[in-house]
């Protein structure tokens, strides 16, 4: 028996999800864990990621789980794997800070990595190449800072054993 017709070739990250990871839903999600009440009188804004911090143990985590929607819909979307880098590490900076208590719920209301997040997505799905570039030079200006705090401890102990061999050996 012949076949007449040509097959389907599906990509490996196909819309799977549905509705789920349509762009009204994932952009209601990051407004709900990011800004979706106000403080009265303020611009400040909060969502239920910084209230739910405040819960001891379990409430970064709670918030880390529901950020990870947006980075899996990215995923299934066909973002390039350097921006879901890059969404990870704004995922990572937030549940890792947000672990310090009360400092990190502030810094939770103020850093908004579900929002931002979002908008890799939306970006990369408009601008693929121009998010992409961005996304590397990000990565470069990462690895800067952290050479920088790796040589710069060092260069100080240098520093500070030179100073004290001067001042014991009268060099």
């Amino acid at each position: 028996m012949q076949l007449t017709g040509k097959p389907e070739i599906l990509s490996p990250r196909t819309r799977r999800g549905g509705k789920a990871f349509d762009d009204e839903n994932l952009d209601l999600l990051s407004h709900l864990l990011d800004d979706w009440f106000r403080i009265p009188g303020t611009s400040v804004r909060f969502g239920l990621d910084g209230i739910v911090g405040f819960i001891p143990g379990v409430g970064d985590a709670i918030g880390g789980i529901f950020s990870c929607i947006i980075i899996l819909a990215a995923w299934m979307r066909g973002v390039s794997y350097v921006t879901l880098a890059r969404m990870l590490v704004n995922w990572g900076i937030e549940v890792l800070l947000g672990t310090v208590p009360v400092l990190g719920n502030l810094f939770d209301i103020g850093w908004k990595a579900n929002r931002r997040n979002y908008a890799l997505l939306t970006g990369s799905l408009a601008d693929p190449q121009g998010v992409k570039r961005r996304s590397w030079l990000f990565f470069a200006g990462l690895c800067l800072l952290l050479a920088a705090m790796l040589v710069l401890p060092m260069v100080l102990f240098g520093w500070l054993s030179v100073r004290l061999m001067q001042a014991v050996g009268g060099y």
